[in-house]
């Protein structure tokens, strides 16, 4: 009977830390596809490029990690912010406007880099599949996202 119980506590051990290393990867993947996304995208070095501010383009990039390690802390202690405030909001969701405005309009100016991309590596007549390939590809993701984990 102990030894029952011995092997059921090494399997609770070993179930969380796959559990802990399954977070830790999906944590390092995510956080590696926003880093490379605002790499690709430029968007910080853009950002400072149109407001004239090169020479503070350190406090921008400094300004994404704060933001990004303080709702990281704030999503994982569930802090909440009790505003009273009605303004608060409507401020929140300006900022929020603003960074998926400036993320959309990176984009656009990358989408325009793929026809030249398939033309370099030889992809040109198959640009249609290329574009379609990406969509259903997201859509798999999502539905699947969405339909196996939601649930």
């Amino acid at each position: 009977m102990l030894h029952l119980q011995q092997v059921i506590q090494v399997g609770d051990i070993a179930r969380a830390l796959f559990v802990a290393l399954l977070g830790l990867g999906g944590g390092l993947a995510v956080g590696s596809g926003l880093v490379s996304l605002l790499i690709i995208l430029d968007l910080i070095p853009r950002l400072a490029q149109l407001g004239n501010a090169y020479r503070h383009s350190v406090w921008f990039e400094t300004a994404v990690i704060a933001g990004a390690l303080y709702w990281t802390f704030a999503d994982f202690m569930d802090w909440s912010l009790h505003w009273q405030l009605p303004v608060a909001l409507p401020v929140a969701g300006l900022f929020d406007g603003l960074f998926v405005g400036m993320l959309a309009a990176a984009l656009t100016e990358v989408m325009n880099v793929l026809p030249i991309l398939a033309k370099r590596i030889g992809l040109a007549r198959h640009i249609t599949a290329l574009v379609l390939a990406m969509v259903l590809g997201k859509t798999a993701g999502s539905l699947f996202d969405w339909l196996y984990y939601q649930w």
